[in-house]
Order: C-alpha cells, then structure tokens, then sequence
C-alpha cells in the first residue's frame, strides 16, 4: 500500500508592481492655427513662434512676410520684442536675415524684405521633455520670384532658464542653397541673427555689456556673447546673446543702437548644394544678469569651460539729429 503525503498548495496572493511614474513635462505647445505656436510653461507662454503668412492683402503680407520669434514677459502676458510697423517694420523679434543674398540669378533683399518673402512651409517636429521644449519648421525664402533659393530647417529649443534669467532659448538652424552658390552679407545693421525689443523700450536707458577690456563692437570680432540692458513699460531686463564657436569667423556685433537691436552679422558663402548651420542663445531676465552667470550658461552651450572674462558696459549711441527733408519741386506735367 502507498503511503500518500499530504501536499499542501500555498495560492501566494498576486504581487501588484509599480509602474514607474513619468514626470509630467511642465512644458506645452498652443498652436493658434495658421498665425502663432506659444511655447508655455507651467501654462504661461515663454517665447511665440509668429509664422502667419498671408498675401490676400498688400497689408496682410506686409505684416506676415517673414516669421520670427516673440519673447514674453515674466507673466508671459505681453511681449517685449517688437512686431510689425513703427519705426524700422521689418525688424521683428529675434530674427534672421541678409539684405544681400546673391545667386546666379541677381542680388535680393531678405531684410528688409524686398520683393519677396520667407514662408513657413510646415512643422516638421514637435518635443517636450522635463527641462526643454523643441520644436523644428521648414522655411523656403523666395528669391525674385515666389520660387526658394533657400531651404531653411530651424529649430527652437526652450530650457529651463538658470535664475535669475525666466528665459533660455537655442535657435539652430541649417539653411541649404537650392539654386547653386549663394553668398549671404550685409552689413551689421542689416544682416544676421537680431534681437530686437519691443518699440516702447526707454531709448534714454539702453546700455550693452561686452566680454572685453576696452571693447569696441565696431572693430572687435567673434564676441563670445553680448548683453543688453534696457527698460520696457517700466521694468529693466538684460537679455544676453550668446555665439557659438562653430558659426562663421570674423563676425562683428551691432551692439549700439538706442532702440535695442542687436546681434551678430554672420556673413558666408554656401556652396552649391552645400548648408549653413547656424547656432545662437538668448538668454532673458527682468533685472540684471551677472557676467558670471552669462558666461556659465554659455560655457553650457559651446561645451568650453572659458572663465569669465572681464568687461566693458557702454552707454547706446545717440542718434544723429535728423536733417530736414528738402523740398523738391515737381514739374507740372
């Protein structure tokens, strides 16, 4: 006879596990359809992505014929870059542009925006993570004709500013020649990568810092990074550029002007079926930035642990006084 042991089953009870919890990104999009993308966070809009174009009027295009980047406040309720119209209408935002592009086919004006446009042809990507924001458009600039002599893809990276700063946003773009070797130049005043401030900012209180003993914007080149102090409905700010090392050599800054623009007039020949890469930082705050604090976020973008170098802060020029108009007698006809 088999002798039977007693078996005993133990049902362990299910173990539930944990699924990781993501953090929620504190960063989103809200698209305004066919005129503007915000970038927000904590649900405030940071910096407006203004990419309306609209030729039904002459006075819809003028207002839309290029897209640029909008900075807001602190509340994120207003802007504090200019738009169109006032004094200098093409100037909008932190924005890029040549007043002399030159192909095989002639010379065009993509500054001022002479006889043609630059128009947002889609957006290719979208991103938010837990410290940044991304997002990635291609752009065609019109030559003389609606037809592009340029493919531009431009990214916009929003981070985590470091305080003091609420703002931190890395524009790259890569521009291809479609139509064989393109030169891009100017002048400072009228090409490149600009920042320009809203057109209430208290002319009377602009100032700009450089990175240099004995600064001179009009005959140094290759700034690591400029700064701007200026006053806008009241409140004081400084927002920093900052350039990377990998963008064209021998780069003035116009850093000068009482209305607050200022960038670097990154001036270069694309050659045929060749790309630009471009790559700048503005970096924002209501109050003052130290250079140190400056010069930390940009080591962060170059990659280069450069020390903090001392500095020269100068006053904005004054304008020259405007001469009077002549009167010129028109024959009569």
């Amino acid at each position: 006879m088999k002798n039977f042991l007693p078996i005993t089953v133990f049902c362990a009870a299910p173990m539930l596990l944990a699924a990781p919890v993501l953090a929620q990104s504190p960063f989103s999009f809200a698209d305004t359809q066919g005129d503007h993308l915000d970038v927000q966070m904590n649900g405030k809009p940071v910096v407006r992505w203004q990419y309306a174009f609209d030729n039904s009027t002459p006075e819809r295009l003028h207002d839309t014929y290029k897209p640029y980047l909008h900075v807001l406040d602190a509340e994120g309720k207003e802007v504090i870059t200019k738009g169109p119209g006032g004094e200098f209408t093409h100037h909008r935002g932190w924005f890029l542009g040549w007043s002399k592009i030159t192909t095989a086919a002639g010379t065009i004006d993509r500054w001022h925006m002479k006889g043609g446009n630059i128009v947002q042809q889609k957006i290719l990507a979208q991103t938010t993570g837990k410290d940044s924001a991304a997002f990635t458009v291609l752009l065609h600039w019109q030559g003389a004709t609606a037809d592009p002599i340029l493919a531009e893809e431009r990214t916009y990276t929003v981070h985590t500013a470091p305080s003091p700063a609420y703002v931190l946003v890395e524009m790259q773009s890569k521009i291809k020649a479609l139509t064989g070797e393109t030169k891009l130049d100017g002048d400072p005043e009228h090409a490149g990568l600009q920042f320009r401030p809203a057109g209430n900012i208290d002319r009377a209180d602009t100032s700009y810092i450089f990175p240099k003993a004995g600064a001179d914007p009009k005959k140094d080149r290759d700034y690591a990074w400029v700064a701007e102090k200026m006053s806008i409905a009241g409140k004081k700010y400084t927002v920093a550029f900052l350039n990377h090392p990998e963008n064209p050599k021998d780069t003035p800054f116009s850093a000068y002007r009482d209305y607050g623009r200022f960038g670097g007039f990154f001036r270069t020949t694309i050659p045929a079926d060749g790309s630009l890469t471009l790559r700048g930082e503005i970096l924002v705050s209501e109050g003052a930035l130290t250079p140190e604090a400056i010069q930390k976020t940009a080591n962060a973008f170059t990659g280069i642990d450069a020390p903090t170098p001392e500095t020269t802060e100068r006053a904005a020029d004054k304008p020259a006084p405007k001469k009077e108009d002549k009167k010129t007698e028109i024959p009569a006809k």
